[in-house]
């Protein structure tokens, strides 16, 4: 995936054009939806691409062990 959907995968209804060719439904909301779930939770969620793989990566805040 190029730089420029990365920008905007997060973006509501943004679907990114490549995903077109598979012919898979969707309204572009679940990324949305999923980034508003983890930051209410306090944490971070980005994503990265190279050379054909999309990594997501989320991550949460932890307390020490009491």
């Amino acid at each position: 995936m190029s730089a420029q959907p990365l920008l905007r995968l997060f973006d509501k209804f943004y679907r990114v054009p490549q995903a077109d060719r598979w012919r898979r439904g969707g309204t572009g909301l679940g990324l949305s939806l999923i980034k508003q779930m983890v930051e209410r939770l306090q944490g971070t969620i980005g994503v990265t691409s190279d050379a054909g793989w999309t990594t997501f990566t989320v991550c949460f805040p932890s307390r020490g062990i009491q």
